[in-house]
């Protein structure tokens, strides 16, 4: 949803990288195309002046005239300010009351209230094992109620026995003394929604909440609504004093603004996002991570976390023992495949990584289809058992059978093994030299940085604060930390649990010597 963003902000941000020193001049033309940016983006007008006069109330001074590079300074600046605009800190929906704890699902029609009210629902029943009765109280849609109950019982969760002759107001008690007898911890209740703010929409929705005294109410808002959502937001917050916001279709091709306009406007967090039409797909929102991903940073603590979620421990110490052996049949291939698919596919791994927005950009400018992984697994579901195990079986006649029994041209099978086979001989080299060997492998800059790094243990403080400077960081902050360059000079395991043990305060991780969540490497928290 912020790729527009992201590239106005990152071509404004390229012409500041290379400058040595920053005048009053400099930073008034990039603030001139932030606001720009901002806007086409459509955040809102009041918003984007608070944004900008904050930001050059920083940038031009003393922040800027001390730093060593500049034009770095103003992007951290610019993404400090970010984070403010979208809330310091994450907050999730509060559970903490007497069961059952009530949520109010508001917001306007076509915003996808009752698709997010049955995400919430699996969400609380998979992550924190809660039992979750859902109401519809929608009389006025068709099917709204037999919607909720059809999704109800896709992700496991009970709905309220359907009632047609009653009020909204009516199934709110009933749902309410229904949760009590029946031993619920949440109660969610899924209001009807309007084209429009009007007045008889709010009527209701108050009378509602006085009658089922919510704990949370979440305003559902499309991200696509563009500039009015601002006065959405508004208007429920005045009439209901709204409790949170849950952003839907973050993964659409809208501009981002309803998210940087509606936390400011209501000073409401917003505590979850919509990232794809399956019942799993919701995400806490984090305003740091959402900063991070703006300004092309990358997100790799999502990618974490999204890997524990699809990646199981022992999938993962499966493949870590294969790994070591320098086995990778297509067994292996199929299985990494569906988990990249699970993921995200390759378009949404790639807007976690840093510095990967303009490989990203090709990708979609070259038309690449992701669809092609789904093909690539019908073609080894085709294969037997032991044409999975060894590829090197597959003479002409079986890969014509493959073919005809996947529906594809025998070319796509020469690819895939052609394809299996790069990986095999690299898992290999990895088995056997280490890290350093993958590295020789990419050469260039890919092969320096992985393979020919230097020895740090005879580099003296002046080249090392040096080196610090030229990647952006300040030399200040590698003080106190634990030394790692004795570490580096040696070949690095090929065991990743040996790897982490051997490196206890990595900079950057918080001195955690584990990567907490991440599958074969602990337990989950």
């Amino acid at each position: 949803m912020f790729d527009s963003l992201s590239d106005r902000l990152g071509k404004i941000f390229e012409g500041l990288r290379g400058r040595g020193a920053l005048n009053a001049a400099d930073v008034d033309v990039a603030l001139r195309e932030i606001r720009r940016a901002l806007i086409e983006a459509d955040v809102s007008l009041e918003v984007v002046r608070a944004f900008v006069e904050q930001v050059r109330e920083r940038a031009v001074g003393a922040e800027v005239t001390r730093s060593v590079t500049p034009g770095q300074q103003v992007v951290k600046i610019v993404h400090d300010q970010l984070v403010a605009v979208l809330g310091e800190d994450a907050v999730a929906i509060d559970l903490n009351a007497p069961a059952p704890v009530t949520l109010l699902m508001v917001g306007l029609q076509g915003s996808g209230k009752t698709t997010t009210t049955a995400k919430i629902a699996k969400r609380l029943k998979d992550r924190h094992k809660k039992k979750v009765l859902l109401a519809s109280l929608d009389t006025r849609r068709p099917a709204a109620m037999e919607q909720l109950r059809v999704l109800g019982e896709q992700v496991g969760v009970a709905t309220l026995p359907i009632v047609a002759s009653e009020t909204p107001v009516e199934i709110a008690r009933r749902a309410a003394r229904e949760a009590r007898l029946g031993g619920f911890d949440v109660l969610v209740l899924d209001t009807a929604g309007r084209t429009h703010v009007d007045e008889e929409l709010m009527v209701e929705t108050t009378q509602i909440k006085s009658v089922a005294n919510p704990h949370e109410i979440l305003l559902v808002v499309d991200a696509l609504t563009g500039q009015d959502a601002i006065n959405v937001a508004r208007s429920f917050d005045e009439r209901l004093d709204i409790t949170g916001i849950v952003l839907t279709r973050v993964d659409g091709d809208g501009r981002g603004g309803a998210a940087l306009s509606m936390r400011a406007a209501t000073g409401k967090p917003i505590k979850l996002i919509g990232v794809g039409e399956k019942m799993d797909a919701l995400e806490d929102f984090h305003p740091s991570r959402i900063a991070d991903r703006i300004l092309g940073m990358g997100d790799i603590v999502s990618l974490v976390e999204r890997a524990a979620e699809h990646v199981s421990a022992e999938d993962a110490a499966k493949m870590a023992k294969k790994l070591k052996k320098g086995s990778f049949d297509l067994d292996d291939l199929r299985s990494q495949l569906l988990q990249m698919k699970k993921m995200g596919g390759m378009g949404g791994l790639m807007g976690m990584l840093p510095g990967m927005g303009q490989m990203k950009k090709a990708m979609a400018g070259a038309n690449v289809d992701e669809k092609i992984f789904d093909r690539q697994v019908a073609i080894i579901n085709s294969m037997t058992k032991k044409e999975r195990a060894e590829p090197d079986l597959l003479n002409a006649s079986r890969r014509k059978r493959i073919a005809a029994g996947a529906g594809v041209e025998v070319s796509e099978i020469n690819k895939l093994i052609k394809q299996h086979r790069q990986m095999a001989d690299m898992m290999k080299k990895v088995s056997k030299g280490g890290m350093g060997a993958l590295g020789g492998m990419f050469g260039g800059k890919m092969g320096n940085m992985l393979g020919g790094m230097p020895d740090l243990s005879k580099m003296d403080p002046a080249q090392l604060e040096a080196m610090a400077r030229q990647a952006g960081i300040d030399p200040k902050q590698l003080q106190g930390l634990p030394s790692v360059t004795p570490q580096l000079t040696q070949k690095l395991p090929t065991d990743v649990g040996a790897l982490l043990k051997s490196a206890p305060g990595l900079p950057g991780l918080g001195g955690a010597p584990r990567f907490p969540g991440l599958p074969g490497l602990g337990k989950k928290k």
